[in-house]
Parts: structure tokens; sequence; C-alpha cells
């Protein structure tokens, strides 16, 4: 483990902030933005925002009109989005029909070689189908310029689609990029936020073109990186929902949007859904703008993929674990940038980043931030030893390179005149960053070093060399960024679902955006010494992935057991599913029954245990083949056990079940082991993942 915190306490501390984070109040009398969440939807659009606006003048008076809603989601299932004081939240949750009333907060925005690596080669055969699926991006918009995003050699969209493109200045869609909608239920529209589902700040680009982007030959970020960008379904279509906007230079994506975007997303006819952002808190599933959204998407036949989060590297740390929804880690390629730090004593330091800047060996002098505050603002070395904003005098560190005590944006150091920065840190840092002038981060021991070289010479000089490209050997492990399992929400499913390249991916950017702003390899446990709570079951072989020879198939009724096992009763599932489920006779069972593809529970103690899970699997591999069960345990005092052990399948969809058993006595807080399903062909393999904490 990172740290010698156990999983429960892990648990246990983040559960205790979720408590805290609810019990917060603020003034009667403050009105914000409220969710209220009504589950399926029932009715027609126009009688169900009618039925909103009536429920919002039963709370708050009669005189309030349909331009007070800010939001009604009526197309894809049924709710709405309010100015509402703390008082009326209360009201209207108490009220028929309503499964959850919540604050609508903000949630945060969590290639040339990534494909390759993964063993998705660019002369994959592709299939003509693949131009009918549509991906609906929840992000902050997109670049229609770019080259990714040409739709030369495309036709009309699919007959499903029902989007629209919201009419805006300079944005127009295309064969490619079919639909766009924006949202913004509070804030300004400024230089920084176009009033259009137009990118201008290059996450949303990014993010749609590394999904379903265009070939472009020869692409490079200032020539790192060179290559044929492309993104894993090059013939897809792409439609846009502008949900994230930049308030005070960050990421900002309201969940009245998000909801409001996977309320249209849905009903456009999207095939799948990507969001890459998320909260810093995980919250209970009806209370969650994605897992609702990911709910009714995966109601409608559509799948989900979310960020697991970039809160890591410690454990329940992910945010987006509902089961019904893909929760994807970031992994790591082959590919690294070092930057190296030459001091005037010839020491050279190698660190990391992306330095495109060439000082052409010229030293510079060297300061440390430490010895130049500006105490004109009020700031001493204390604070301007980590070079934060303003905390610099600019007389002194003018035309320097600047020493400072932590990861930086290089901002402060910028906009106080230096010629470049290096940065010190205790983490080991495993990707590179841009920034505004040339700068390094190394690791403490090398920044000790040089700290010690300014330290010994009144004329201490640098330079920073510009960034060479390598392979990484150590690749794939997961970045220390990305967020960690268990889930807090219900620990004994495994979160994430698996990994996926997200780091020093090259693809393609909004050009008002400054960069600087911000073949198959099994995971090993050895890299990643969360094992699966950081992996999942690991890279996704996109390959075989079209193949797999067996499926361990969800149901919508499987979810609605899942959720009765976690206390939902069946009021609330008749709200939420629309249909006449409850939580007895058929749907009664418990977590450990979900026919999830991993195995895994989470234990208060090392005392013996036994569970059983019940799985059922589907062949879509050959029509006639007999299945071995393989499971590889290096745990001595846990035994696994597979009954039945062989299973044979005489038809194609034919489905058949086994019980997956798991007992003994734990002698770690976790261990890995697995389950291979092998019929000599294909080899589908689950995670088992058992942790214990006696804490």
């Amino acid at each position: 483990m990172a740290r010698k915190t156990s999983s429960l306490s892990w648990l246990l501390l983040l559960s205790l902030a979720f408590t805290l984070l609810l019990g917060h109040s603020t003034s009667q009398n403050d009105r914000k933005a409220y969710i209220v969440y009504m589950g399926k939807r029932q009715m027609n659009e126009i009688s169900t925002s009618s039925l909103h606006t009536s429920m919002l003048q039963e709370v708050i008076g009669s005189n309030v009109g349909p331009e007070s809603l800010l939001y009604s989601y009526r197309r894809s299932f049924s709710g709405f989005a309010a100015e509402l004081t703390e008082q009326e939240a209360q009201k209207m949750a108490g009220m028929d029909g309503v499964v959850s009333v919540f604050p609508s907060k903000k949630k945060k925005l969590l290639t040339t070689r990534s494909w390759d690596f993964i063993g998705f080669p660019q002369k994959v055969r592709r299939r003509p189908v693949e131009s009918n699926i549509i991906i609906g991006v929840l992000d902050s918009g997109i670049w229609p310029e770019s080259k990714s995003f040409s739709d030369k050699g495309f036709g009309p969209p699919p007959k499903k689609w029902r989007g629209t493109c919201q009419a805006s200045i300079n944005f127009t869609c295309n064969n490619k990029i079919i639909g766009a909608r924006y949202y913004r239920n509070s804030g300004v529209f400024d230089e920084n936020n176009l009033k259009s589902p137009r990118d201008s700040s290059g996450h949303g680009t990014h993010t749609a073109s590394t999904a379903a982007g265009n070939l472009v030959s020869m692409a490079s970020h200032l020539g790192y990186g060179l290559g044929t960008a492309r993104g894993g379904v090059p013939s897809a279509r792409i439609a846009v929902y502008k949900v994230c906007w930049n308030v005070h230079a960050a990421s900002s994506c309201d969940e009245a949007d998000i909801l409001k975007a996977f309320d249209d997303a849905i009903a456009d006819g999207v095939d799948i859904i990507s969001i890459s952002a998320g909260g810093e808190v995980p919250l209970l599933y009806f209370q969650d703008v994605g897992a609702i959204g990911a709910f009714h998407a995966m109601r409608n036949g559509i799948l989900t993929s979310m960020a697991a989060g970039n809160f890591g590297p410690d454990l329940a740390t992910v945010t987006n674990s509902a089961p019904w929804a893909l929760s994807v880690a970031a992994s790591t390629i082959d590919r690294k940038f070092f930057t190296q730090v030459q001091l005037g004593n010839k020491k050279i330091y190698e660190g990391i980043s992306i330095n495109t800047f060439d000082l052409k060996n010229k030293q510079y002098p060297l300061i440390y931030g430490g010895h130049a505050p500006n105490t004109k603002k009020g700031f001493q070395s204390s604070i301007s030893r980590y070079c934060l904003n303003n905390s610099l005098n600019k007389d002194l560190v003018k035309g320097k390179i600047v020493l400072c005590d932590s990861p930086t944006t290089g901002e402060a150091e910028f906009l106080a005149g230096a010629v470049g920065t290096v940065s010190q840190g205790e983490v080991q840092q495993d990707f590179a960053t841009s920034y505004p002038l040339p700068a390094s981060y190394l690791h403490l021991e090398d920044g000790s070093k040089v700290y010690s070289y300014i330290n010994s010479t009144r004329g201490a000089t640098a330079t920073i060399h510009k960034s060479k490209e390598d392979k990484d050997k150590f690749a794939p492990y997961i970045a220390s960024f990305s967020s960690r399992g268990p889930s807090v929400v219900t620990p004994n499913i495994l979160q994430p679902d698996l990994a996926a390249p997200g780091v020093h991916i090259l693809a393609a950017w909004s050009p008002i955006s400054p960069i600087s702003q911000v073949q198959t390899t099994p995971m090993s446990s050895k890299k990643n010494p969360q094992a699966e709570f950081a992996y999942g079951a690991g890279n996704i072989n996109p390959l075989k992935a079209l193949n797999p020879g067996l499926i361990y198939d969800i149901h919508a009724l499987d979810y609605i057991t899942f959720l009765c096992a976690n206390g939902y009763n069946t009021e609330l599932l008749h709200l939420v599913v629309g249909d006449n489920s409850s939580c007895s006779g058929a749907t009664k069972g418990t977590v450990f029954d979900l026919n999830y593809p991993s195995f895994a529970i989470i234990l208060s103690s090392f005392k013996s245990f036994r569970q059983v899970y019940h799985r059922t699997i589907t062949n879509v591999g050959s029509p006639t083949s007999t299945y071995k069960a393989i499971v590889t345990n290096t745990a001595a005092r846990l035994r696994i056990k597979v009954n039945p052990s062989v299973l044979a399948f005489t038809s194609l969809g034919q489905k058949l079940s086994f019980a997956l058993t798991i007992e003994g006595t734990p002698n770690k807080d976790l261990v890995s082991a697995s389950l291979v399903w092998d019929d000599g062909k294909f080899q589908v393999r689950s995670p088992i993942v058992v942790a214990a904490s006696d804490d």
C-alpha cells in the first residue's frame, strides 16, 4: 500500500466527510440551485413541465411561473432544477413522487500512441456499422474546425438521430459533428466562456478526438509525440453537450447542466455517453447526477463511460462508481518526457516536464523562492518558497530561474518575470505537464541538491534543457492522480472497472486555450501496490473485446435487485424505474449476487469468513464449446472454489450459471486472485479481490 492507512479506515474517514458535507447548512433565506429528481418519465413533455411548475408553486407560492424553473427534465426522465432555500428544498423532498432533492454542486473536468500501445493498431479491419455509432460527449464543447472532426467522406447522420445543432455565431455542425448543445444555468458569458458549443478550454475537444477523432497524420505537440493521431472509432459520429465552463481559471460543470445533458442525449438517440467530470466526494446513487443519468441511459440501452476520478493515489477516492456505468482508471503508455536541469557546477539532474523552450544552454542566475518574498504584498519567505501567486518579488526574480518547494503551474514565476522555474516535491511524478516558461519538476532528493548548491555560492546559475522523449519501460501502471477503489457507496463491488491510457495522450485541442493551463500488457501489483483498487480488471483489449467468447450480461432487473440490497424500498423503486418492481420475491438478494464480471469483498477484520457469489454467463463465442474454470490464488489461507468447474455450451446465446465461493482467513490487507474460463480459444478473466482490516 502507498500508505499504511487501511481500506476500512479510508471508508470510515470518507463516510464521515460525506456525512459532514450533507449536514452542512446555509441560511434558510439563501436561495441556490437544487435538483428535484422524480425518476422515470411517465407523461408527455408538456404535462410533465406543467407538473413541475405546479409543484414549485406549491412550495414557493402561486406567483411562480414557468420561467422560475432553471431546467425541466422531461425527455428521458422526470425532475427539475430550481432556485430554492434549504427549507423549501426540505418541503419539496416530502412531496409525493419525489425521489431525492439535493443541491446542484459543481464538478471538475477530471492520441498518436495510446491505441497502438493497447494492441489496437491503425491497420485493424474496421466495420461499416461504426459510422452509425453516435457518441455523446458531455464536456467543455468542441473545436469544429479541427482536422479530427472533418466530415470528408462521411454520409448523412444515421436515421435514428433525433438531436439538434444549437444555433450560435460561428459554429456549425457537419456529418461528423452531427449535433451540439450548450447549457448554462448560472454565471455569465464572456471571453472565457463562448456562448456556443465551441470549446474555449480544450478539454472537450481532447476527449472527443480521443474517442472518435479522424486519422490526422504528422500530429505532434510542437514536435513531441509525432505520429498519426486518431480516435478509437474514427468513423463514429459525435454529439456535443457543453456542460463545463471556465470559472476563475478553473473548470466548472454544474450538476443541473449535466443532468439536463443526460436528459437530452438519451432522447436524441446517442449510443454511448462519455463524461470526464466528477466531484471530490462520493455520493449516494440517486443524489449523484452521473449515476442518475447513467441509470436511465442503461434503461435505454446506452453505455455511459466515466472517468474514475482524479483524486488518487489514496484508497477509496473513486467518485464515479455506479455499477451500471463503466468506471475507467487512467494508465500510462510507454512514452515519457524528461527535462534536464544543468547547474553552474556542471551537475545535471533529470526532471519531469514537457519543455519546448530553448535556452540554448545559456546559464541564468538561480534563486530560491524563499529568498525572494514579495514583502510589499505581505508575503514572507514561508509562503514565497512555494511560489504562490503574487508571493514573489519581481525585482529579485526577473531574468532568473526560480527554485520552488512544491509543484507549480509556473504562472506565478512567469508573471514575476522569471526566465525559468525548477520545482521539487516528495511525489515521484509519473506524468509531464507543459508550462508557460522553461520548467522541470525534480524529486525532493535532487531538488535538495539544487537548494544546497544555491546556498554554497553567491553566483549560483542554471539552465533548463529542452525535453527529451523516451520509452517508459515500466508501463503500463496507474497514474498517481487516478482515483482508487473501493467504492464508498458499495464497497463490495470492485471499482474502477478497468483501465485505459490517460497519460501523455496526444489529441486535438482548442487553439484559443493555452496548453500549459493545465500491445496489450497486463497490469501488475508490483507496479501498483493498490492492485485491482487501482486498475480494476486492467487495460482493455479493444480487439478481443469485439469477440470475448463469454459475457456477464446484466439487465435492469439485476440492478433493481442490487438497489433493493442497498436499502432502496419498493416505493422509491416505483418512482425510479416506473414499473411494478418491488423489493421482495424475485428482486430479493444481496449485492454479492449482481451479475458483475468481478468478485470483491471488504472485511472488517482478519477473522475467518465464507462468501458465495452467484453468476450467469452467456455464450457469444463458439456455438459448441466447453469452458474449464482456472483459479489463480497465491494466498495460502484462502480457498476459492467454482461449482460447477466445467460449463458445456451447445448454442450461441445459451446461459449457464455457476457459484464461486471464497472462504478462509486473510493474512494481509489486500489479496488478489482471478478466475479464468478457458475453452482453448477464449480466455475470459475476472479479478477477485479480498480486502481486510482490523482497525
